[in-house]
């Protein structure tokens, strides 16, 4: 592990940090997390806006820190976190789009694999291509969390791409909802590349925001504080 913290992007020292971390994208998320379920509470970011806090969940200690969007903030982040600081564990709290009639606007979706469109693998110089994939670990207790709760999911495919508005040129080939993709994010396949990279966990638990099949939406102050569902699920495998 590397000591030379402080990094350029989080301002903490060594221990600060739990080795278990929720990841939303939104750092107004993460503060909704630290006030409303951790106790004992303690920021130890707030370095560009990207606010981090660490405290109790149950007697377990556990962060949770906002990650910007798309796989270039998600990668320094993500790999800050487990090299500089340790962790262990890492769990992304996101929203995504639908992209199967059956998954349902607040739905939550749990990344086995992410696909991807970003250049962020070429970095590795693989000889192939390389299947970002989740952390079993992680997948299974979530999956089992779920079910105790009674909470509905789906476990799949998603999609994470560098393109929030697409070209209308882009992707005349085969849709990737032909190819069973559940849900579309921004940050799943840099988290899941640095995890491996770092020899960590990670998961991806999303909610739906939007449908292109029903052309619903939620407002920035929903997915900001009511998607509590993905939050109590990744607090309860940490």
């Amino acid at each position: 592990m590397k000591t030379n913290v402080p990094t350029p992007h989080i301002n903490a020292q060594i221990g600060d940090i739990a080795e278990s971390i929720l990841l939303p994208g939104d750092p107004l998320r993460a503060k909704y997390i630290a006030d409303n379920f951790l106790e004992n509470v303690k920021q130890f970011n707030k370095t560009r806006g990207m606010l981090g806090f660490t405290g109790t969940y149950k007697g377990k200690e556990v962060s949770v820190m906002g990650t910007g969007m798309g796989c270039p903030s998600m990668g320094i982040y993500s790999y800050e976190l487990i090299h500089f600081y340790g962790v262990k564990n890492l769990i992304r709290i996101g929203t995504a789009g639908a992209m199967q009639p059956e998954v349902k606007l607040r739905d939550i979706v749990i990344g086995m694999g992410s696909c991807t469109d970003s250049n962020y693998m070429h970095q590795y110089g693989l000889p192939g291509n390389y299947s970002c994939i989740a952390s079993y670990k992680l997948l299974s207790k979530a999956v089992h969390s779920a079910k105790e709760k009674g909470i509905p999911y789906h476990v799949g495919n998603i999609l994470c791409t560098d393109l929030f508005y697409k070209a209308n040129t882009y992707n005349k080939g085969v849709t990737w909802s032909e190819m069973g993709i559940l849900a579309c994010e921004m940050e799943s396949a840099a988290l899941y590349a640095n995890a491996a990279y770092g020899k960590a966990n990670a998961l991806c638990i999303l909610t739906i925001s939007d449908s292109g099949f029903t052309d619903e939406v939620t407002t920035a102050q929903e997915r900001e504080t009511s998607f509590t569902k993905m939050m109590e699920l990744a607090l309860d495998i940490v």
